[in-house]
């Protein structure tokens, strides 16, 4: 049986000291949560912050973006190996907002993705399709490519040890969630491609859902067959709807 797991994605929000007040908040709140896994996925410039309030914790942290690149002449770009010296587990790539507001195409995330890897990281790969592709009946046309982007890159081998988080962009700060139906089509439809090259490693994949999960609707979404947790939003940055989120996780 996969563990749950849910993460938060802070974005761009907090300042020094509501993020320590956040997190002490949480590691307070975690003996309630169960056995799901937890993660933060803060801003770089409190990735130490994090470190050194949780190193002791069971709440892990990560980054939410990264780069392809080793290193060299990359102004503003911040390597997997300089998110493994602060101790990240976990990175986001090919959020849907990278991929919409800076242009990150298929190759690119796939790219990153292999950097995570190569560093002992573990990627988050987000894949998910907007409004105008659902009501076009291209769901699964469009995760597929994107999730098969990596699959050809890496290898299947590789998602032995990362985790794929389906994102409906039209449900993304939008107050609007995929109905569980919904959300576990997709989903199914992830497993089953990844299944495709090797089943236990699709057997295996940690798959979360990610379209503005709240606490009201979380377990339902939860006790779907292949959802394994959510990447949380907006909900994360208020302790107790993100402790009442992994607490479902648990249900």
């Amino acid at each position: 049986m996969r563990q749950k797991l849910v993460v938060g994605n802070w974005k761009m929000h907090g300042c020094g000291a509501d993020n320590r007040r956040l997190l002490q908040a949480l590691v307070a709140g975690l003996p309630t949560v169960g056995d799901a896994s937890v993660a933060v996925c803060v801003p770089f410039p409190y990735l130490a912050q994090a470190q050194s309030l949780l190193a002791a914790t069971p709440l892990a942290w990560g980054a939410q973006n990264l780069s392809e690149h080793a290193q060299g002449a990359y102004t503003g770009e911040v390597s997997a190996a300089m998110l493994a010296d602060f101790g990240c587990r976990y990175a986001i790539v090919g959020h849907s907002e990278r991929r919409a507001l800076y242009g990150e195409a298929d190759a690119q995330v796939a790219a990153k993705f292999a950097a995570a890897k190569a560093a002992g990281i573990t990627p988050i790969l987000c894949v998910g399709e907007t409004l105008a592709q659902r009501e076009s009946d291209e769901t699964v046309a469009v995760v597929s490519a994107q999730l098969d982007a990596v699959l050809d890159a890496v290898g299947v081998a590789a998602f032995a040890d990362a985790v794929v988080a389906y994102e409906p962009v039209w449900a993304i700060g939008t107050g609007r969630t995929a109905t569980p139906a919904q959300a576990q089509a997709v989903h199914a439809a992830i497993r089953a491609r990844v299944a495709g090259r090797d089943a236990d490693v699709a057997r295996g994949l940690q798959i979360l859902y990610g379209g503005s999960v709240k606490a009201q609707s979380a377990g339902e979404i939860f006790a779907q067959a292949d959802i394994d947790g959510g990447l949380v939003g907006g909900a994360s940055l208020v302790a107790e709807e993100f402790l009442a989120i992994c607490q479902a996780a648990n249900r």
